[in-house]
């Protein structure tokens, strides 16, 4: 049974393909016909989330060119499901033939082993991050969508490297696309920015990884997405972030902060600006009671160091022995200036959800007609 590979109710993705196999993709059910697509923007996304595109990310050359399958003619959506594939060019996976009978440390080698019994270790299979140009096809398609609804926009960003943070007191500045996209680590800080590429190239010729932290605002959102309960905007958001390859935390507002706060302190209260309610401070992070309240949403998200690195290490082989080995390939020494887009497309993807819940088909035919 191919269960956990589907995302959303209304807006619904499902991803398709392996690391090392002939191609990747993702179906989207849930668009309305007529929606123009404009594929130029499509593969912008696709190359700022490309292996190979500056000195700090893996080797692997892929051109990234999509094709469209299905639900798509004359340059508009046909209100069918919506197949859109990228085939592999540049696999190495006689670079995985030393991982064929050995699990190694932190990936997902071992549990896919004692789930499955059979598992494709190139690359990591279906587990691997190539899986996520999949869903930046789909954020990207949410993206065009919301733009005939609302003003929503989303920015991520990498605010932290291992050690190496924006300094505090730049920590709420409305960084701009241009800023974030000025330099290969996408840290919008320019002084900060350095420091990461010089860490990475350092760590990387050390053979070994690091983690850090991106930051996601989400301007422009129109109070009352998300739904009671299990389907909160807030949850929703969690959700998807911690289906991103390499994720271990997600915050969102005040995040672990909010227990050092008093109620008095981290309560938002409310206010009128321009005839408007809004609130004095946003410590909720744009979402109340799951639902979102018209302020700024954001959130943080920790990412771990990459598990692939070219120290020995200590692992187990299929038949029980302990034995030592070094990962080989081509890999990221760090993850987060590729996952920028992946964060923002997972964004976009959740509030095309919560938006098509909130409309009917029909009211958002007659908008696109």
């Amino acid at each position: 049974m191919g269960l956990g590979n589907s995302f959303g109710d209304f807006y619904k993705i499902t991803t398709f393909g392996e690391s090392h196999g002939p191609a990747v993709g993702v179906v989207i059910e849930g668009l309305p016909a007529g929606l123009y697509i404009d594929t130029e923007d499509l593969q912008k996304d696709l190359l700022r989330r490309k292996p190979g595109q500056s000195k700090i990310t893996t080797t692997r050359n892929e051109p990234e060119n999509f094709r469209i399958l299905s639900g798509y003619f004359e340059g508009k959506t046909t209100g069918t499901p919506l197949t859109i594939v990228v085939f592999n060019k540049d696999q190495k996976s006689k670079d995985y033939d030393f991982v064929k009978n050995t699990f190694r440390p932190s990936h997902s080698d071992y549990t896919y082993y004692k789930k499955y019994g059979h598992y494709d270790y190139r690359g990591g299979g279906r587990s691997s991050a190539r899986e996520t140009l999949a869903r930046v096809i789909a954020g990207n398609i949410a993206k065009q969508l919301l733009k005939h609804f609302s003003q929503i926009e989303v920015i991520a960003f990498v605010e932290q490297i291992y050690n190496i943070a924006i300094p505090e007191e730049f920590r709420e500045t409305a960084w701009t696309y241009q800023q974030i996209e000025s330099n290969i680590v996408r840290c919008p800080h320019a002084e900060t920015a350095e420091k990461m590429i010089k860490l990475i190239e350092k760590i990387r010729a050390e053979g070994d990884s690091v983690g850090g932290i991106i930051k996601c605002i989400i301007g422009n959102v129109p109070i009352g997405l998300g739904e009671p309960v299990f389907d909160k905007l807030s949850a929703k958001l969690a959700y998807a972030m911690m289906s991103i390859p390499a994720t271990k935390g997600f915050e969102i507002g005040k995040g672990f902060a909010a227990p050092l706060m008093k109620g008095s302190e981290h309560n938002d209260q409310f206010t009128i600006r321009k005839d408007i309610i809004k609130t004095k401070t946003n410590f909720s992070g744009g979402i109340q009671g799951g639902i979102s309240n018209g302020e700024n949403i954001y959130f943080r998200i920790a990412f771990k160091p990459t598990s692939t690195i070219a120290k020995k290490q200590q692992t187990v082989d299929k038949q029980g022995n302990i034995i030592k080995i070094q990962g080989k390939g081509r890999h990221d020494p760090c993850v987060l200036p590729r996952a920028v887009p992946i964060v923002e497309a997972m964004s976009y993807i959740v509030l095309a959800d919560m938006f098509l819940k909130q409309f009917t088909r029909e009211e958002l035919q007659k908008k696109l007609q």
